[in-house]
């Protein structure tokens, strides 16, 4: 190689430089500041060039690992956030009959795009690191070949620790693609048994659904036998106005109209007549009045006394009727209408008005001084004081209100305001339809009567009349329920409280027929026990079917009762005939 001639600036001379000396020179001067860099850590001073590549090759190794790193984190917590929404996304659809499917296409992405998405962002990130690495050990390289033995081999040293951490990286990639995995699989797993419990879910549905078809058939079986019998009782109408077209249209609104009151509390209107069961609630009411009055019998002969006392009052039925009907259209488990008659219903109305009613007896022994007079035969009264224990049998009949059971049986604001509307004034006829089958006229006194059956005692009727204490108390009772209706007032029929005196009153105005006459309801009818002559008892007469009269007698037998007799019967002296 020629010389190189440069100009001594100072001395005006031109010397001659060995090149390969001063490259060697150089490269000295190069390894001793490798050596330093070395020990002092690749983040010293940088003061060549190589250094700065020494340095930059040591840097982006590190940066190359903790990109790896970061992006395995980053990815990492996508996944799980990922698999949190996808689980929450899968529990949110269970409520919907489209489970199976969402939860099907929920199991194709976990399956299919989730490994797939960790796999390759993981792969990628491994993938550029060891892409760096290359590049890195390639420029240590070039570096090694343009300098010395000293400087390839400090370069040796930076390549390896560069691969070790390239492995390192890749080791931490591929664990970070199992996690992904497992996590896969788990959520594979939990996609499975939301599939399993929608599916049961559903079974549950259909099977919830099938009984739930089946008590809907059972009602529309029930509706349906209470609106033959309504539609029994309106052919009339229809007939009679099947000319005209549109009031057809208003019979038919009517009709549906009808079937929506049977469904609702108001359907016990509508409980008058058989639909099919044998039963009416003028049946039913009347068979629990009898065992009413069995269960009153029993007492009297479970108990030896010689004085019988009974006092209180029954519940009165259309009060019983409205509880019965509220509690039982909206019972929340097992709702039923009332306007059919059944066994069931039968029951669950005998056991309210037991509910309602209470029987209760004590006896009692008082020693007490009887006087006693006879004749001595000489047409002289005389009176004989003797001492006698007597044993006393007191019956007591206590009732609950409406209000009360409605406490009792816990009925919210909206079933109150039913009962309320049930026992408005305004629907006595309609109670008195259900109960005895008396619509207006009258059969008002009738109905008020009805209401009383089971009283004991008389006491409203007689300390209305005035009396401080209790008296043969029969005609009381007809003057309570003729002032009940307004009768005394107007002049229909008069207050009194002995059976003579209320004959006598129907006598004089014209308005009398004798016992062989055949009664209306709403008729006063007279006995005469003893065929003297004279009237000793008085009652109310309720109808009259197939030559027997039915009435409605106070104090009979200390009580409001519900009794029987033979047109023309000779205990029957007679009867007045208000003017209604």
């Amino acid at each position: 190689m020629a010389d190189i001639k440069t100009r001594d600036a100072v001395k005006g001379t031109i010397k001659t430089i060995d090149k390969a000396a001063v490259a060697s020179e150089r490269m000295k001067s190069a390894y001793s500041k490798i050596k330093d860099k070395a020990e002092q850590g690749y983040y010293a001073e940088e003061g060549s060039a190589t250094e700065y590549a020494a340095d930059k090759v040591s840097a982006a190794s590190e940066r190359i690992t903790n990109e790896g790193v970061h992006q395995f984190n980053k990815q990492g917590q996508k996944a799980v956030k990922t698999t949190k929404d996808n689980i929450v996304k899968a529990k949110d659809k269970l409520s919907d009959f489209k489970q199976k499917r969402a939860a099907k296409a929920a199991e194709k992405r976990m399956s299919g795009n989730s490994v797939q998405t960790y796999r390759s962002t993981v792969s990628h990130s491994a993938d550029k690191a060891v892409k760096g690495a290359n590049q890195a050990e390639k420029t240590i390289t070039q570096t090694a070949r343009s300098g010395k033995k000293t400087i390839k081999t400090a370069a040796k040293g930076t390549v390896k620790t560069t691969q070790k951490s390239v492995k390192t990286a890749q080791a931490t990639s591929k664990a970070a693609i199992k996690t992904a995995e497992h996590t896969a699989k788990a959520t594979q797993a939990a996609a499975k048994a939301s599939v399993k419990a929608a599916q049961r879910a559903a079974q549950a549905a259909r099977v919830t659904a099938r009984a739930a078809i089946a008590a809907v058939k059972a009602a529309v079986k029930a509706t349906a036998a209470a609106v033959k019998a309504i539609i029994a009782g309106t052919k009339a109408l229809i007939a009679a106005i099947a000319a005209g077209g549109w009031i057809a249209v208003v019979v038919i609104l009517v009709i549906c109209l009808i079937g929506m009151l049977i469904g609702s509390v108001f359907g016990i209107f509508f409980a008058g007549e058989d639909s099919g069961s044998g039963m009416t609630m003028q049946t039913v009411v009347q068979e629990i009045n009898t065992e009413y009055d069995s269960r009153l019998d029993e007492v009297k002969n479970e108990n030896a006394y010689d004085v019988l006392e009974m006092s209180g009052s029954r519940a009165v039925w259309k009060e019983v009727l409205a509880v019965y009907s509220v509690k039982t259209t909206t019972d929340p488990d097992n709702p039923q209408e009332v306007a059919t008659m059944d066994d069931n219903k039968k029951q669950l109305l005998t056991d309210i008005f037991w509910e309602m009613n209470e029987i209760s007896s004590r006896t009692e022994s008082k020693t007490e001084t009887v006087i006693t007079e006879t004749d001595d035969g000489h047409g002289n009264i005389v009176q004989t004081e003797t001492t006698q224990t007597r044993t006393y049998l007191y019956i007591t009949v206590s009732h609950k209100t409406a209000e009360e059971m409605a406490d009792q049986y816990g009925f919210d604001d909206e079933q109150r305001q039913m009962l309320s509307e049930l026992l408005a004034d305004e629907n006595n006829s309609l109670w008195s339809q259900v109960l005895y089958g008396i619509s207006v006229g009258d059969g008002e006194i009738v109905t008020v009567a009805l209401s009383q059956v089971g009283n004991i005692g008389g006491q409203p009727y007689w300390s209305w009349y005035g009396f401080n204490s209790r008296v043969e108390w029969c005609a009381c009772f007809v003057s309570w329920c003729a002032n009940e209706c307004g009768y005394i007032e107007n002049g229909v029929i008069p207050k009194f409280a002995g059976c003579i005196q209320g004959s006598e009153w129907f006598m004089e105005r014209g308005q009398w027929q004798d016992g062989s006459f055949t009664p209306e309801t709403g008729h006063i009818i007279f006995f005469d026990w003893e065929g003297d002559g004279l009237t000793d008892h008085v009652g109310i007469v309720e109808r009259v079917e197939n030559g027997t009269v039915y009435t409605v007698e106070g104090n009979s037998g200390d009580a409001c009762r519900q009794n029987s007799y033979a047109v023309g019967s000779s205990v029957i002296y007679g009867y007045g005939i208000p003017a209604y």
